[in-house]
């Protein structure tokens, strides 16, 4: 791995960061792009893993001075939802601003040799039209931040027509002057999990102190998992400091007072509850827009978002007509509602799933098509990067797990739930099968019923990437028995190094 030198940004930054806020004034964005020769650049930032766990939300035991700049002055979202809690599904809608359902790109890693149906195009093919330069990553960022992971025929680089060409992106890791107007996806990837965290960690002049974080309720309080919660901690700090580079960068290259800068998260954290789930934790995202030229600062909204309609909003800040087929609709409109957004679960590597939910903010529904698949379903991936399992798994054997810690362990899950957003947060008390919420459950069931048939697949085409799953972690545990061990105690122990010695003793 390859890190940026000089992780912890100096004053410099923070007074490069402050002086990109010219004198604010609020415009209709209508204003903003009607005017021709002046087309805002847009730089999206994405956090790879990361529910609402910033500063700026709430969160306790971290530090994000940057983020919180960039809300300051900038506009801030509360109920931001992304439509699959798993990150190639759910960055294959925003990559196109079409539910994934639709689009036939919701199984994991899946069509990657299938080309996207006609009817639809990336949105960054109508930005090169537009005459935006598109660019993926940035040169600064840990592992240049490149990642695309879409469920369709793809590649990084190059033409597009969706026929026999299908590049994504102009070019790699640098915006400059020439460039412009230009649009950047930059993945912040330190957030995700991986065999840096614990370097990370190690590098931080101040790492977060296990002994005084704070838990949700649904996690044991454990001496492991608390310091997994703070190495997670560690990873958002470091990703801050990077967002504070790049907003040093704009400021150098003189570009601050004409770019848009969007931060969100690609889906909820990986940890129990998180990604891959439909709970809160698995789909509500950070969501903040910085253009203090155009936008009154400071705002907070709490209407309803969909991921997909900050692809649309995108295309609207370019100037370009939002194309009928996306499921998606330009935020900054004066004429935007939501009243809910449609979350679905599928395929994750080896474990088959049928999940699907909707929330209005207030209210979450979920059904569960497949409850016998638990939620802890022992899916390698998970089994490598998720600490608190392993722990909170013995302990539910042994009966040591309270009543809000139990049910991600129970042999099955609900068939329905339901749970009231604002007196329960955490989602501990499921009211399905509370006669009182009868109403609220019914017209919610519906309401999943309708984006069921609104967002039905446009074909039946199934190619499933092929994983290693079990048959790895059997080879795991006959061939590293300690490091099993281990991870039976909370370490992680590394999943790169024994995936790639698993793959050499195939060969």
């Amino acid at each position: 791995m390859k890190l940026f030198k000089n992780v912890v940004l100096n004053l410099v930054i923070v007074i490069a960061f402050t002086s990109c806020n010219s004198k604010v004034r609020s415009k209709d964005l209508t204003e903003v792009t009607s005017e021709k020769n002046k087309q805002p650049n847009i730089i999206w930032l994405m956090a790879e893993d990361m529910s609402t766990d910033l500063e700026v939300y709430g969160m306790p035991d971290v530090k994000t001075p940057f983020l919180n700049k960039m809300a300051n002055d900038g506009v801030r979202f509360n109920n931001a939802f992304v439509t699959n809690s798993i990150c190639s599904p759910s960055r294959s809608a925003m990559m196109v601003g079409v539910h994934q359902l639709k689009s036939n790109t919701h199984n994991h890693r899946s069509n990657r040799d299938v080309p996207l149906d006609s009817q639809f195009k990336p949105f960054t093919k109508l930005l090169r039209d537009a005459g935006y330069t598109t660019i993926l990553g940035h040169h600064g960022v840990m592992n240049k931040g490149r990642k695309i992971d879409v469920n369709f025929k793809h590649k990084a680089i190059g033409a597009w027509n969706g026929k026999d060409k299908f590049g994504l992106f102009d070019k790699h890791d640098t915006f400059n002057k020439e460039d412009e107007p230009f649009f950047a996806q930059i993945q912040l990837a330190v957030t995700h999990r991986g065999d840096w965290w614990d370097s990370i960690r190690e590098q931080s002049t101040h790492p977060v102190n296990p002994e005084t974080v704070t838990l949700p309720p649904y996690l044991a309080d454990h001496p492991a998992i608390r310091l997994d919660w703070a190495k997670y901690l560690d990873q958002i700090e470091y990703m801050d400091n990077e967002v504070g580079m790049i907003f040093k960068e704009l400021e150098e290259k003189n570009m601050a007072d004409n770019t848009i800068v969007i931060f969100i998260g690609d889906n909820g954290r990986s940890n129990i509850r998180g990604k891959g789930y439909l709970q809160d934790t698995g789909l509500r995202i950070p969501f903040i827009v910085y253009y203090p030229k155009y936008f009154k600062v400071g705002q907070v909204r709490n209407e309803v978002v969909s991921a997909t309609d900050i692809t649309a909003s995108i295309i609207d800040f370019a100037g370009i007509d939002v194309p009928s087929y996306m499921t998606g609709k330009p935020i900054f409109k004066p004429d935007f509602t939501r009243e809910f957004t449609y979350g679905t679960r599928d395929l994750w590597d080896e474990i088959n799933e049928k999940s699907r939910a909707v929330t209005s903010g207030d209210w979450a529904y979920i059904r569960n098509d497949m409850p016998e698949v638990p939620f802890d379903s022992h899916q390698v991936y998970l089994e490598f990067y998720r600490p608190a399992v392993h722990i909170m798994r013995k302990m539910y054997r042994d009966g040591m797990l309270n009543e809000n810690q139990k049910p991600f362990f129970e042999p099955t899950k609900p068939i329905e739930e339901l749970y009231n957003l604002k007196e329960d947060p955490h989602q501990l008390v499921n009211l399905a099968t509370n006669k009182d919420y009868k109403d609220i459950l019914e017209k919610l069931r519906n309401k999943t019923l309708e984006f069921d048939e609104k967002m039905t697949p446009v074909n039946n085409i199934y190619h499933p990437k092929d994983v290693p799953g079990k048959p790895f972690m059997e080879w795991f545990k006959k061939e590293h028995p300690q490091a099993y061990i281990d991870m039976q105690n909370g370490v992680e122990v590394g999943h790169k190094t024994y995936a790639s010695a698993y793959k050499k003793s195939k060969k």
